[in-house]
């Protein structure tokens, strides 16, 4: 059973839903920037169409309210708020203004993300984007005017959504915008993300009193045995997956082993300043979970970080990605026992198939099983105290999924990119069923 007072809620992002044009032409991103880059997006495509939830969101909200959702998480597109440097767009602003009241007037909780990996193409042209401290502060502000104007409607703000796809697949592998492939860049990146969330839930104390957190996508990491060399490679895989996100929010430091490590690369760790951890340690009101799947890893000695994901016979989604549950369970008794014990939701939580649409239904079993494993395992972990106070699915609807273009469906919509047309999938009204019941 789940109380009456989880949440059940759906999440999604700007970027992958909104659509880039506004009034006066279109509003750019690094990531449409970097979709332009020959092979960087599996089918070619971009974010600038998408669902066009600008055009379809009272729509899209009254299918929320129809799930009877709880919450809905979303994210503020920052070049929408900021297309240019000095400029500011009251045509973005009104636009979650009005999305904001139309939640409200459905009866549905709003957490909202401040920076969902849309950073505006102008600061990225002018300081390389996360490399920089100065877009520590440039967020700040952008954080200051986005509060000033929203926080009345908002219920939970979000400062980050998972630094680690933005610092290691944006500046280290380049699988994602901006697309670099430097150890100096990545690790100055996960810093100045982390500075700037520290500077926002410092300014956002003293002057508001909203539940604010992060949202970090973390996995639990294992091998196939306990050899010296499997537990190495485990321990430098849990240090960029994990622990060099979770160490400096909750403890102030980072990871001595994975800075030790990245030393033979980067001469010069002169960026972290002294009181900067501090900064970055502010107590937050909770911390939110993206999870999908658990790391399985072999030792490499030729790679960098001592592996590589390894091979296992579990049940796979279209993603490849393992369909693991307990691993969700060891990694929240995992930060309970070594981080916090402020509230935990899981703000990310699904699966990708091959979806087809058949006379206007989508029957994905698979989408359902993987709901069902997971929310059994969020029930086990309350019973036991853990205090997991929500759960978003992801995602409300079918999106540009990144690099993966619009080849793979997270959602529990489905969305005909043709004719913009919405079709509930089978996942969908299960989900229904689970949250008007509050059991599975």
């Amino acid at each position: 059973m789940f109380t009456k007072d989880f949440i059940f809620g759906a999440a999604t992002s700007s970027y992958q839903i909104e659509g880039t044009k506004t009034t006066s032409g279109y509003i750019e991103s690094i990531w449409d920037e970097f979709s332009k880059k020959p092979g960087a997006i599996l089918d070619k495509s971009d974010g600038k169409v998408a669902c066009e939830h600008m055009k379809y969101y009272k729509e899209d909200i009254q299918l929320m309210k129809e799930l009877n959702l709880d919450a809905y998480r979303f994210s503020i597109s920052w070049p929408r708020i900021m297309p240019k440097e000095g400029e500011i767009s009251q045509e973005g602003i009104d636009f979650y203004k009005n999305l904001l009241l139309e939640l409200k007037e459905k009866g549905l909780k709003s957490s909202v993300t401040i920076y969902h990996w849309d950073l505006p193409l102008w600061i990225y042209e002018k300081n390389g984007g996360w490399i920089s401290r100065d877009t520590a502060y440039l967020y700040l502000e952008y954080m200051k005017l986005v509060t000033r104007e929203l926080d009345e409607y908002v219920d939970q703000w979000v400062t980050f959504n998972e630094p680690f796809c933005s610092s290691f697949l944006g500046y280290l592998t380049g699988d994602h915008a901006p697309g670099h492939r430097n150890e100096t860049d990545y690790i100055k990146a996960v810093h100045h993300l982390h500075l700037a969330h520290g500077l926002a839930v410092d300014y956002y104390k003293k002057n508001y009193n909203k539940p604010i957190g992060i949202v970090v996508n973390l996995t639990h990491v294992y091998s196939s045995d306990n050899s010296y060399n499997n537990r190495m490679a485990i321990k430098v895989w849990d240090a960029i997956s994990n622990t060099v996100y979770l160490d400096p929010i909750f403890k102030g430091r980072y990871p001595d082993d994975l800075m030790m490590l990245l030393s033979n690369k980067v001469s010069d760790f002169n960026f972290i300043r002294e009181g900067d951890l501090e900064i970055i340690s502010n107590k937050i009101d909770f911390l939110g979970i993206n999870y999908y799947t658990h790391c399985f890893v072999e030792f490499d000695a030729t790679s960098k970080f001592l592996g590589r994901p390894a091979y296992t016979e579990h049940e796979k989604t279209a993603m490849n990605w393992d369909i693991t549950p307990q691993a969700l369970y060891d990694l929240v008794h995992r930060v309970r026992n070594e981080y916090t014990d402020i509230p935990i939701y899981i703000t990310e939580n699904g699966s990708a198939w091959d979806d087809k649409l058949e006379d206007g239904r989508v029957h994905d079993d698979g989408r359902i099983n993987y709901f069902n494993l997971h929310l059994e395992v969020v029930e086990k972990l309350n019973h036991e105290g853990m205090n997991i106070a929500g759960y978003f699915a992801w995602s409300l609807m079918d999106n540009f999924e990144w690099a993966y273009g619009y080849a793979k469906r997270f959602g529990i919509i489905y969305i005909d990119y043709e004719t913009q047309k919405r079709y509930p999938k089978d996942s969908y009204y299960r989900y229904k069923e689970i949250i008007k019941a509050r059991e599975l």
